[in-house]
């Protein structure tokens, strides 16, 4: 569930990763691939989260991966993670926040207090991946679903709750939304694709505990997932989850820095989402395209302005 690629621009000069064993520094030269056993390898850390964190599952495979890089004097921290997803959706509108949310925030704030605890020195760091936030399901419904009926349909041998139907009061009682474990269908799509699904950020309320740590970019692209798979739908969303902004890249506050400002009209930072049209798998990839500034990187690094890489 976890693996990077990073590519190097040949151009680039002094370039270095950190090795965690030894604590150092080692030159960047020609292409290392690293496999097998990547918990043993010094160049990265590579953790799962404790098993008791999502007891569910009979064993996990979420996580995270961290490599530290330093780029013309510029260090920073890269960390490829992979948080729970949302097991039920009976069970995610159950309450507001979810369980699952309670679950998330917990395992984030684990990968965040290793990356900057005292081990190694602290820098800037950029945190990425697929982490499952959901939009808060109850106030989603709540919301599509505001002027319709609900019926509760019970698993006759045990009494649970195994479907919930939403129906308009008028209509001929039209069917807006099947909710069951994994099936999430509501009849009109186009509320995710229209302006980019904007209108249901309000409830992307997952990173809000983190904003004392955590700064992300405003989003301008429509939720990430959870895509058909059919390569003739490429826009088309699967009726299994609500549709959310799970693939997300952040930063620390300090990584902002080596973000460089335009200072003119042209648009030098992107983040925006990657195949629109096209069938890229059940989540669509995401990615965060900038410069690197000068001098952000170490207090040294600007007075010899050797942090401007192209």
């Amino acid at each position: 569930a976890l693996g990077s690629f990073y590519f190097l621009h040949e151009s680039l000069k002094n370039i270095y990763q950190f090795d965690f064993k030894a604590k150092k520094y080692k030159k960047v030269t020609g292409k290392e691939i690293y496999s097998d056993t990547l918990e043993s390898t010094p160049m990265l850390e590579k953790e799962k989260f404790p098993q008791d964190y999502f007891p569910e599952c009979k064993w996990s495979r979420k996580g995270f991966i961290r490599t530290r890089w330093c780029i013309t004097d510029c260090a920073f921290d890269l960390v490829n993670i992979h948080l729970f997803h949302d097991a039920s959706n009976l069970i995610a509108w159950e309450t507001s926040p979810s369980v699952y949310s309670g679950i998330r925030h917990k395992a984030l704030g684990y990968v965040l207090d290793r990356i900057i605890d005292q081990r190694f020195e602290k820098v800037s760091y950029f945190v990425f991946g697929d982490f499952n936030f959901r939009l808060d399901a109850k106030a989603v419904v709540e919301t599509l679903c505001a002027k319709a009926t609900m019926q509760t349909i019970r698993a006759a041998d045990t009494n649970e709750v195994v479907k919930l139907i939403f129906r308009e009061s008028d209509n001929d009682r039209k069917v807006m939304l099947q909710l069951e474990k994994k099936l999430f269908d509501y009849f009109n799509q186009d509320v995710f694709r229209d302006n980019n699904g904007t209108a249901l950020l309000e409830f992307d309320r997952e990173l809000s505990v983190f904003k004392d740590k955590l700064y992300e970019l405003d989003i301008s692209f429509p939720p990430s997932y959870p895509y058909s798979e059919d390569s003739s739908q490429g826009r088309q969303y699967m009726n299994t989850r609500c549709p959310a902004w799970c693939d997300r890249i952040l930063m620390s506050h300090s990584a902002k820095e080596l973000i460089l400002k335009s200072e003119n009209d042209e648009k030098i930072v992107i983040y925006d989402h990657i195949g629109p049209n096209v069938c890229m798998g059940d989540h669509k990839p995401v990615f965060l395209s900038f410069r690197i500034a000068a001098g952000a990187g170490k207090p040294i690094a600007n007075v010899h302005k050797c942090c401007v890489v192209q």
